[in-house]
């Protein structure tokens, strides 16, 4: 049986970051963790130049890009992941995807958080 095969070795440190419900001045929020903090884990990590949208007749690009990396439960559609290397945190979009479900393989789209080009 032909199964998948990451693209490259799983090289890219990066710190897992999964929020715990907190209260902010009296208001519950989601509080994240520092990323000295998160779990360390491997994947690959890969951008393809952003995603440009326009809105308002302007032309913004929001950093875009994909992480693969082991299977672990805990990677949810609320974490976050510290990319070591360059020390920017990247939020989940959408949900991770269970490649071919089999507990092994997971690919994650993100999206840069924060206004660093």
């Amino acid at each position: 049986m032909a199964g998948y095969k990451p693209a490259a070795p799983f090289r890219t440190a990066m710190r897992l970051l999964n929020p715990s419900m907190g209260t902010v001045k009296g208001v519950n929020k989601q509080v994240y963790p520092d990323p000295e903090q998160g779990a360390k884990i491997f994947g690959t990590f890969r951008t393809f130049g952003g995603t440009e949208t326009l809105i308002n007749n302007v032309l913004t690009v929001t950093a875009t890009g994909y992480i693969d990396t082991w299977y672990r439960s805990d990677i949810r559609s609320d974490s976050r992941f510290y990319i070591v290397q360059t020390g920017e945190t990247y939020e989940v979009l959408g949900k991770p995807e269970n490649i071919n479900m089999q507990n092994q393989f997971l690919k994650v789209r993100v999206r840069l958080i924060g206004g660093k080009p």
